[in-house]
C-alpha cells in the first residue's frame, strides 16, 4: 500500500523537497546568468539609455507614440 505522507503541504518528503530545491536553485542560477549575458550583449549592440554620443532607443519610441497620437486624433475628430 502507498506510504502515508504527512506534515507537508506539497506532499513531498524532506528528501524529495531538498532534491527539488537543489534543481530549482541550479536552474534559476543558470537562467539568471544567461539573462545577464543576453542583456549585456544587447546593451553592447544597442544601448537603451542615453549615454555619450549614442542615442537612446527610447527616442524612436517617442517618435512612434507621436505618430500614433496624431493618427488617433484624426480618427476621433
Amino acid at each position: 500500500m502507498a506510504e502515508e505522507r504527512t506534515g507537508s503541504l506539497s506532499g513531498l518528503t524532506e528528501k524529495e523537497a531538498k532534491e527539488f530545491h537543489g534543481i530549482f536553485i541550479t536552474s534559476f542560477i543558470i537562467f539568471t546568468v544567461v539573462a545577464i549575458i543576453a542583456h549585456f550583449l544587447v546593451w553592447q549592440w544597442r544601448p537603451w539609455l542615453v549615454g555619450g554620443s549614442k542615442t537612446a532607443m527610447l527616442d524612436g519610441a517617442a517618435a512612434a507614440m507621436h505618430h500614433v497620437a496624431q493618427y488617433a486624433t484624426v480618427l476621433l475628430t
